[in-house]
Formats: structure tokens, C-alpha cells, sequence
């Protein structure tokens, strides 16, 4: 599965050329042309990576990264004309996993994507914890911790690599194999209803009763929705 990434820019032609870069290379691309756009494509698809524009209309680029990394870790590289060093800096400690400074050279980009996308793989938390509902439901990736409602859950590794996999692609329907590939890997060899019994359990475990954090999709898999 190609990975997804979704690219930031109130510049037509600056979104195009990217676009085509990163095609060119085997990546989906999505596009927004200000912050509202880039929180509702982050909302509503599942992105590996994001390049985001600081100057943007509607939402500025720091809060749209400020307000990311609240629910996600997800990498990603700022673009802007400003190229002073304290600019800089601001921008890595919001939250940013690096810095392009404007006018830049799109392989030099696409290069610097991909060796983000390799070294993190989502293995180095950008944020303490991510939070869901309200601050209700805590995930600390570092610590792979889980809190529910101020209390400690007490997960197996699988069952919070499950979660916080699906946690990170909110609202879309995860089939079994994909759990299977991106949480177990390729070479696990156990029966198709391993995934099932897994999310029982971390339901079981979360007490959910009223509410639906992860939704079964029959025929298709899970979807989490505990936003």
C-alpha cells in the first residue's frame, strides 16, 4: 500500500510541483490549499506524512501543527519562506519533524521524506500522549500506557499496538489483514480471527459500553471513532 501524504500550500503551482514530484516516486498524495482543509484531509484519510506550508490562510501553519500533534505524532515537514534560525527552531519545537526554507529544490524534498518516513516509521513519539474524547482516553506512545476516564489500562503490547494503530487512523475501516500486516507483520501465522479477539479483549478492558471507541464494520473490519 502506497504510503499517503498530504501536502500543504495556499500556492497552486507549489502544491502542483510537489504533487508530481512525490507521484512520480509511488506516493498518494493529497492536497489542501489552507489549515481548515489540511485538519479536515487529516480528519478524513489516513496520512503517513504531512508537508505543511506555514503561511497559510484560514488556520496558520503552527496551529494546524500544534492541534496535530495533540492527536497524532505523524511526521511532519514545514515549508516556509522565513529562514531565520530562531524561525527555525519555533517551528521543530511545535512540533515539526524538520524544516524546508522556500525556494527549495522538490528532490531535495522528496529525499527528505523519505528519509523521515524510513527512520521514524512512527516508532519515535513526537507528543507524551495523544487524547481522545475529551481528554477521556490517553494514549502514551513512549510509554506504551493507556488511560481511560484517569485510570490505567493494563494492555499487552499487541493489544496497545492495535489500539494506537488504529488510534492514529481515526474513522477509517481497517481490515483484518491490515491489523495483521502493520501490527503483527507479514510473517504471523495465526488463524484470521486473531484480530477479533484482540479488540474483544481491549474493549473488554476499556469497559466500553455507551461508548463505541472502536466500531466493528461487518463484512469490512474496524473503524475507531473515539475522537
Amino acid at each position: 500500500m502506497a504510503e499517503k501524504i498530504l501536502v500543504v500550500d495556499d500556492e497552486y503551482k507549489m502544491r502542483k510541483v510537489i504533487k508530481a514530484y512525490l507521484e512520480k516516486e509511488g506516493y498518494t498524495v493529497i492536497t489542501a490549499k489552507n489549515g481548515q482543509e489540511a485538519l479536515n484531509c487529516f480528519k478524513s484519510e489516513a496520512i503517513d506524512l504531512i508537508v505543511l506550508d506555514l503561511m497559510l490562510p484560514v488556520i496558520s501553519g503552527e496551529e494546524v501543527c500544534k492541534k496535530i500533534r495533540q492527536k497524532s505524532d505523524i511526521p511532519i515537514i514545514m515549508l516556509t519562506a522565513k529562514g531565520q534560525e530562531d524561525e527555525k527552531i519555533e517551528g521543530l519545537n511545535i512540533g515539526a519533524d524538520d524544516y524546508v526554507v522556500k525556494p527549495f529544490s522538490p528532490k531535495e524534498l522528496v529525499a527528505r521524506i523519505k528519509a523521515i518516513l524510513r527512520r521514524s516509521n512512527y516508532k519515535t513519539p513526537k507528543a507524551e500522549f495523544i487524547s481522545y474524547l475529551d481528554g477521556e482516553l490517553k494514549i502514551y506512545p513512549a510509554e506504551m500506557k493507556v488511560t481511560f476516564q484517569g485510570e490505567k489500562i493494563e494492555f499487552t503490547s499487541t493489544e496497545f499496538n492495535i489500539l494506537y494503530f488504529m488510534a492514529r487512523n481515526p474513522k477509517q475501516v481497517l481490515s483484518r489483514d491490515q491489523l495483521v500486516e502493520k501490527v503483527l507483520g507479514l510473517e504471523f501465522k495465526g488463524f484470521d480471527r486473531t484480530i477479533d479477539a484482540h479488540i474483544k479483549n481491549i474493549r473488554k478492558k476499556l469497559n466500553i459500553t455507551d461508548q463505541k471507541i472502536i466500531e466493528t464494520v461487518y463484512g469490512a473490519g474496524y473503524r475507531f471513532v473515539g475522537e
